[in-house]
């Protein structure tokens, strides 16, 4: 009995590893910052998750750029086979890879550059090409993002922007805190379960003992 009460009372901690391992691969969706610092980094977010985690899938990223004076767009930058090439001569030693390494189910196509220049203000367009690969067929896909980027001399936040960064540091915390008031519940709920198990356990013994000694003191009286 006290090595079962032990394992209940190790099933909520076993049950919270499991959810953080299953959150550790969560993919989410956020949408890429627009105002870039003039001779500082600029990271270009552009996330694309897939739809069935459990599903094989390689994808590839291709960038293009539209800047003030162009009139179409150019090709900026690849990345397949987890390779990359800057396309865009422009952009040459200043754009590197920011986004998912070492597989080639890519959900993170971000990119990053270096020393931006008012010459970058322009619009990016970021493609995910992605093959779903299930038993007996493949399933192609293709996602695109625009991103309106403005370089600026000195970065500049809208309340906005504060309020939902504040607003998702709250509902991360609230969350933490629900969590670990239901883990402590979960807790005593199976702690008092075993306590009234071994309660339970130790008055039947009692009844039985106390049967036993009876039954012993009426054969003694009969003889």
């Amino acid at each position: 009995m006290p090595a079962i009460q032990e394992l209940l009372l190790l099933l909520p901690l076993a049950l919270l590893a499991l959810q953080a391992s299953l959150c550790y691969g969560a993919c989410v969706e956020v949408d890429s910052d627009t105002e870039a610092v003039a001779s500082e980094g600029f990271k270009l977010g552009c996330i694309s998750c897939k739809m069935r985690g459990e599903v094989r899938a390689e994808a590839k990223v291709d960038w293009f750029f539209k800047g003030v004076d162009d009139t179409e767009f150019i090709p900026l930058y690849s990345y397949e086979n987890q390779v990359g090439e800057v396309r865009d001569p422009r952009f040459f030693e200043r754009l590197h890879w920011n986004g998912s390494k070492h597989t080639q189910d890519l959900q993170d196509g971000s990119l990053y550059i270096l020393n931006v220049t008012y010459n970058d203000t322009g619009t990016y367009n970021c493609l995910f090409f992605r093959s779903l690969m299930y038993n007996n067929y493949e399933f192609q896909t293709n996602t695109t993002k625009l991103i309106n980027v403005n370089v600026v001399a000195r970065l500049t936040r809208g309340m906005a922007s504060i309020l939902s960064e504040v607003m998702m540091y709250v509902s991360i915390i609230g969350l933490q805190f629900w969590l670990v008031v239901e883990m402590i519940y979960c807790y005593r709920k199976i702690a008092a379960a075993g306590e009234e198990a071994l309660r339970e356990s130790a008055a039947e013994y009692l009844a039985i003992a106390s049967e036993s000694k009876d039954n012993c003191a009426g054969v003694q009286v009969a003889e």
